[in-house]
């Protein structure tokens, strides 16, 4: 409505943004997180956590283990329930691969007779022959 008016629609600081949609845990984390550079506005990197965003801009975000991608849909006013955070932004990551499938467990007691280390019993057995040392 006001793009309409001839305002422009509201803009937030891309920190304050990723700890209202709970992104990060903190918005001292996000701040970090941008001037890294994990955090892409519209493919553009960027190192500046005053940087605003509007909504219409996508996000593409490198997290731990995962890259996520939004688009953002509104600019937050607090830091709520996961489910009013939902309503920042729509997820446009493509899917997680399946797990791949865990190797066959080795066997790693079982050796051939003779290889390897001595058993305590065949220990004694060769420090007889030896000679009782």
């Amino acid at each position: 409505m006001r793009e309409a008016q001839g305002e422009p629609a509201p803009s937030q600081r891309i920190d304050k943004w990723l700890f209202f949609a709970r992104i990060v845990k903190s918005r001292s984390l996000a701040a970090k997180m941008v001037q890294l550079g994990r955090v892409r506005v519209n493919r553009d990197k960027i190192s500046n956590a005053a940087r605003a965003i509007r909504p219409g801009d996508v996000l593409t975000v490198s997290l731990e283990r995962r890259v996520v991608v939004l688009k953002v849909l509104a600019a937050g006013d607090r830091r709520g329930p996961y489910s009013e955070a939902r309503l920042l932004y729509e997820d446009l990551s493509p899917p997680e691969p399946p797990p791949e499938a865990a190797p066959p467990p080795v066997n790693a007691g079982v050796r051939e007779q003779g290889s390897g280390r001595p058993t305590k019993k065949q220990r004694r057995k060769l420090d007889n022959w030896r000679g009782g040392e």
